[in-house]
């Protein structure tokens, strides 16, 4: 017999996998160690990056379970029942993806060789997550957890990078099957050096590991038997490279993966343009490294910041070239690459992308009790555009806009944060450089108010844990809920004055005392106006009739 919580791990898998037909590698996550951070707390970001990827706030309660007690495991991609997971006597508390004890995880798929996919493991990467961080106190736990289980269970995913973090440490984990007929899994795990910063996004980022480090890297014992094994590798033990043996680097990989961690590198540090050529894809041998010092150290609100990169300032820069259209929209509609006269074009994949279905930024604080330490800002839609509320990693129930089962891919709800950040974002890329200006402000105030906010609900919940723990979690609960209810409603009203603003391609001012507003019409900018003019000739021109 299982208690009541089980259920709940069961509707939201079958929720994603309703979702998520299908898990497409478009993700990104940074790491930033504390002392790399401003003020000394870890953080891990994650954008959750699909065509048909809902935007939701999962929540899992804490549970106790009796002896004997079983987890059914059905598979994220289309909800089949894989086999049985022992539980444990009790499961932590998780909102969206940290726990009760501050440990955080984000993740983002690598595919890798396709052979050493596993079709009769048991577990894949998101069921491994989900246990994990309800059986983890420490990163450290949640690494030797996550092995443990996918070589007890076999491991049913393709390869995986794992960003991992809890108040003191952040780590990167990556891993890959051994293919049919070889139960488990091969692994890395590699401790991010204080200070610095690392990033994954769909290729995996661990090259040569110390083998004899065992403070600081941790990995499967067979990582590389196996690949001698299977004839992937033939060097001495030293040389032995994860990514380079188990996921080939090609031009695709770095242009379209590596190059996202490049440009978030190149903002805080003033050195990484020497990779650019490498961010290109045009020279695979000057391989970024794995993590670097930022010139500053990152507040959060800068995290924050670089999960909204567009390649900006920079030769990659989407909101520059003929694809942006008129009002420079950094977005490009799939498929991101195409042909013209037997060549392929391609279209930049940036951080920032209309796809997405929620990111987070996960701030783990040390110096606080987990309760009220672990924030996990939210957002759902663009990062570009979305506006990140701090969720406490303690609380019992999430706000209702952005609460699992309210509305799907397929199902518009008016009461759902995401359909409603979709439509501000939407409308949007039909003006972007009218629009969004006008977005980022509003975006700005809130989250300036919501950091402003925390020290003084960090320390009204410390005075209740003095009195009452449960008192100062159910405070925490009531005021993640509802800030999270007050951004859905500014969005609401955001998205209203917007329309009214831009209709029809006009901009309009509302003139005191006036009945009719004032109308500009700043059409299409000279730049695509001689673009256009160029581009047709004689066609468009005004002609002055001949007189006879």
């Amino acid at each position: 017999m299982v208690r009541p919580a089980l259920p709940l791990l069961l509707v939201l898998v079958m929720l994603f996998v309703a979702a998520n037909p299908t898990h497409l590698s478009a993700c990104t996550n940074i790491l930033v160690t504390k002392g790399a951070s401003a003020d000394g707390s870890t953080m891990i970001t994650y954008a959750a990056d699909s065509h048909t990827r809902y935007g939701q706030l999962y929540f899992l309660p804490a549970a106790d379970y009796p002896a004997g007690a079983t987890v059914d495991i059905l598979d994220y991609g289309n909800g089949a029942y894989l086999g049985k997971v022992r539980q444990v006597a009790h499961t932590y508390s998780v909102v969206g993806f940290m726990n009760e004890h501050q440990v955080s995880m984000g993740e983002t798929t690598f595919g890798g060789r396709p052979e050493l996919a596993d079709t009769a493991g048991i577990i894949d990467y998101g069921n491994l997550m989900f246990l994990a961080l309800q059986r983890s106190r420490t990163a450290r736990e949640a690494i030797k957890t996550m092995g443990m289980l996918v070589e007890e269970y076999g491991y049913h995913s393709s390869g995986e990078s794992f960003s991992i973090a809890d108040p003191h440490e952040v780590w990167i984990m990556e891993m890959i099957g051994k293919g049919s007929g070889n139960k488990g899994a091969v692994w890395v795990a590699m401790r991010i050096p204080d200070g610095y910063i690392a990033g994954h996004a769909n290729h995996p980022r661990i090259t040569t590991f110390p083998l004899h480090d065992t403070v600081n890297c941790y990995y499967a014992p067979d990582v590389i038997t196996f690949a001698r094994s299977r004839g992937y590798f033939s060097g001495e033990d030293a040389q032995f490279s994860f990514s380079d043996t188990y996921a080939p680097l090609d031009f695709g990989a770095a242009r379209f993966c590596e190059a996202r961690i490049w440009s978030v590198f190149n903002r805080v540090n003033g050195s990484m343009g020497r990779y650019l050529d490498y961010a290109r894809g045009a020279n695979l041998e000057n391989r970024m490294p794995l993590w670097i010092k930022p010139d500053r150290k990152l507040t959060v609100h800068e995290t924050m910041e670089l999960m909204r990169d567009y390649f900006q300032g920079t030769e990659l820069d989407m909101s520059k070239d003929v694809g942006a259209g008129p009002y420079g929209c950094p977005y490009r509609w799939r498929p991101m690459t195409w042909n013209v006269d037997s060549v392929e074009y391609l279209n930049e994949r940036a951080i920032s992308t209309q796809q997405t279905g929620f990111s987070f930024v996960a701030q783990g604080r040390s110096w606080l009790p987990d309760h009220i330490g672990g924030i996990f800002w939210f957002g759902v839609d663009d990062t570009y555009h979305t506006v990140y509320t701090p969720m406490y990693c303690s609380i019992r129930s999430t706000p209702p806009a952005f609460a699992v089962g309210n509305g799907s891919m397929m199902e518009f709800s008016d009461d759902a944060a995401f359909w409603i950040f979709n439509q501000v974002s939407n409308f949007a890329y039909t003006r972007f450089n009218a629009i969004s200006p006008e977005i980022r402000a509003k975006q700005a105030e809130l989250e300036a108010r919501y950091i402003a906010l925390v020290p003084g609900i960090d320390k009204a919940a410390l005075d209740l844990t003095a009195k009452d723990k449960e008192a100062a979690v159910t405070f925490l609960t009531e005021f993640s809920t509802s800030l999270g209810q007050s951004t859905f409603r500014e969005w609401k009203s955001l998205y209203r004055a917007l329309f009214v603003k831009y209709m029809d391609g006009n901009i309009k001012t509302k003139v005191p005392n006036k009945l009719n507003p004032l109308v500009q019409q700043p059409g299409y900018g000279e730049e695509w106006q001689r673009r256009v003019a160029r581009e047709t000739g004689d066609r468009l021109k005004v002609l002055t009739p001949a007189k006879h």
